[in-house]
């Protein structure tokens, strides 16, 4: 898969690309309805015989567009986007540079620049794709505004129990620590990528050593609480218990939380390593125990907990 990164249209200048189908959209998590939006740009290229493009953007519209210049919590890093579009065999993936600038396009100055301009000959998006200043475009002007120059197909909503699929359900679902319901509308489990980093090592002198990962990107935290998860190190996946909160029992007045992973039949040193934590299910909220053998007496149950739940997915 071929990677553009398009600061303005400018630079498109010194790029030459095919003929394509472009699939439109931010696409945070790669979702099963964005993946519909892909699968359909790739059947309409095998069907043309031309390549495959995907567009999105960087940063997020929110962190230009928002007053507050808050950066929306993100299901999938910039790298793992990337990552999970090549999985899908896309042939070129273009970065677009969201800026004002940017935004501030008409939405016939979009798709005469950044659509005809691309080679596009057909353009597939979701039903509620907008595009333009203000969003004033949308899937019923593409039409209009593709003047003849390419063919247009727009995915329906995609449902799971009567819910559309979208990036704000399972943020939410994260936000909640509802892990067990976003692999039936991501299509795989929510993970996000950190550096091992050192803590206060008190883990291991109480038989339960820890990895103290310092998240990294702008993905979304789980809220506080003790997980199951998979972790993988070095192209090995390893099961474990994570805990993200201020451990209480041992700092009642910390406020900044942690995300510790204890990992299952594993001695390695691994500062410094950049691992992954594949989330599973919420096992229980933090709480602040009488002392370090309650605290020991839990942690044994959640991991029993944990591996109990791993048995059922292997069987």
């Amino acid at each position: 898969m071929k990677v553009a990164r398009i600061d303005n249209i400018e630079n498109m200048h010194f790029m030459d690309f095919p003929p394509l189908v472009m699939a439109l959209g931010y696409f945070d998590g790669v979702h099963l309805g964005h993946q519909k939006v892909i699968g359909e740009a790739k059947k309409a290229a095998d069907e043309l015989g031309i390549k495959t493009g995907v567009m999105t953007f960087d940063p997020h519209p929110s962190l230009v567009l928002s007053k507050e210049k808050k950066q929306i919590g993100l299901i999938t890093s910039l790298d793992t986007k990337i990552a999970e579009m090549e999985k899908l065999g896309v042939d070129y993936l273009f970065i677009i540079h969201f800026t004002k600038e940017f935004a501030a396009l008409e939405p016939q100055q979009f798709v005469d620049q950044y659509l005809v301009g691309l080679h596009a000959k057909h353009v597939v998006a979701g039903f509620d794709y907008t595009y333009g200043m203000k969003a004033a475009g949308t899937s019923e002007t593409l039409e209009e505004h593709s003047r003849g120059q390419f063919g247009i197909t727009i995915i329906n909503k995609e449902t799971f129990e009567g819910e559309k699929v979208s990036s704000t359900l399972i943020r939410s679902h994260i936000n909640t620590g509802a892990m067990d319901k976003v692999p039936m509308l991501l299509g795989r489990y929510y993970s996000i990528h950190g550096r091992v980093i050192h803590g206060d090592k008190r883990g291991r002198t109480i038989g339960f050593p820890t990895a103290n990962v310092e998240a990294a990107g702008e993905e979304i935290i789980p809220p506080q609480g003790v997980y199951a998860v998979k972790v993988l190190v070095d192209g090995k996946w390893y099961e474990g218990v994570c805990n993200v909160g201020t451990k209480p029992t041992f700092h009642p007045e910390k406020t900044v939380q942690s995300i510790e992973a204890h990992i299952f039949d594993f001695n390695q040193e691994i500062y410094d390593k950049t691992i992954t934590i594949e989330w599973h299910i919420r096992i229980r909220s933090e709480k602040k125990f009488n002392g370090i053998q309650e605290l020991v007496e839990q942690i044994a149950k959640d991991k029993q907990t944990a591996v109990e739940y791993f048995a059922t997915l292997n069987v």
